[in-house]
């Protein structure tokens, strides 16, 4: 009858594995990487989200800001604004953001002039210029609302922005479609939305926008309509994606004009836009709303890349 083998080198072999520490920190790590890694990419998405928020908030307060500056430079006449300076103006916006943004391939900017129906008090929306391919209309109002009176301003409720008898408040709402890099970790909505408005600085003829050549009109920027610039080279070989025609701001400038921009994208919204005008009446200036504006995303950013080097 044959003995068993002994069970020595099996009980010494196990003995030997519980007292094992060679490549413990590689087991550390693999256990911790999934974490490590969902931390990161979680932060690198916050971050992203956080950047593009406040590209947003700043192009609508260009938009605004330029919007009440452009125009002719005649001494002899209030200022003219033509269909080729709005032409401009969306072309400006649209070099500032850059090709990495696709403003006008992901996003909406709608224009509108608030106005006061001469003779009344009422308040309405004269004209309106839209750009962007996508599908989204203004949340406050659209052209020509407001003439027959009961129009409150343009705004969220119970922070309407108002004009002045014989003035002009450019309105610039943003409507852009975000598109995450690698998901939707905090359950946001999928657009950004940033609201901004200045009053117009100079006295401006508030009767039409012209055209500078009847025989060859430039383009129409109608809300009825759908798409990018009328240029081909949006971005020509060589410029810079930050060569701009004036920088946004939202501090006041001369005839007590503020600016305020928002946005509803989500969490990623930190801080508050300062605007200074307030509820004045007095000649000159506007009311203007307040709401939150990104301004923090490179601190987020930083605190969240030196966390994860950390772990």
């Amino acid at each position: 009858m044959t003995a068993s083998p002994p069970a020595r080198p099996l009980r010494a072999l196990a003995a030997r594995l519980r007292g094992c520490t060679a490549g413990l920190a590689a087991t550390e790590f693999a256990l911790t990487f999934p974490i490590i890694l969902a931390l990161g990419l979680t932060g690198l998405e916050l971050c992203n989200r956080t950047i593009v928020t406040m590209q947003v908030n700043q192009l609508a307060v260009q938009l605004a800001d330029n919007a009440s500056r452009i125009g002719d430079e005649s001494m002899l006449q209030d200022r003219r604004i033509y269909e080729s300076d709005i032409q401009d103006l969306f072309y400006g916006a649209e070099l500032q953001a850059g090709p990495s943004l696709n403003l006008y391939g992901q996003g909406r900017v709608i224009l509108s002039s608030l106005e006061v129906v001469p003779g009344t008090n009422n308040q309405y929306i004269h004209w309106q210029r839209c750009m962007g391919a996508l599908r989204s209309n203004s949340t406050y109002g659209n052209e020509g609302d407001g003439r027959n009176g009961g129009f409150p301003g343009m705004g969220p409720p119970g922070e309407e922005v108002l004009a002045f008898p014989d003035e002009a408040v450019m309105f610039v709402e943003l409507h852009y479609e975000y598109k995450p890099i690698i998901g939707n970790p905090f359950g946001s909505p999928s657009q950004i939305h940033s609201r901004a408005s200045f009053t117009v600085r100079d006295d401006r003829d508030l009767s039409q926008i012209y055209q500078k050549d009847a025989s060859n009109p430039a383009t129409v920027a109608s809300c009825g309509s759908y798409g990018t610039t009328s240029y081909s080279d949006p971005l020509p070989a060589g410029s810079s994606s930050s060569s701009t025609s004036s920088t946004s701001s939202t501090s006041t400038t001369s005839g007590g004009t503020s600016a305020s921009s928002t946005t509803t994208g989500g969490t990623t919204t930190t801080g508050s836009s300062t605007t200074t005008g307030g509820t004045s009446t007095t000649s000159g200036s506007s009311t203007t709303t307040s709401g939150g504006s990104s301004t923090s995303g490179g601190t987020t950013c930083t605190f969240l890349m030196r966390l994860l080097f950390l772990c």
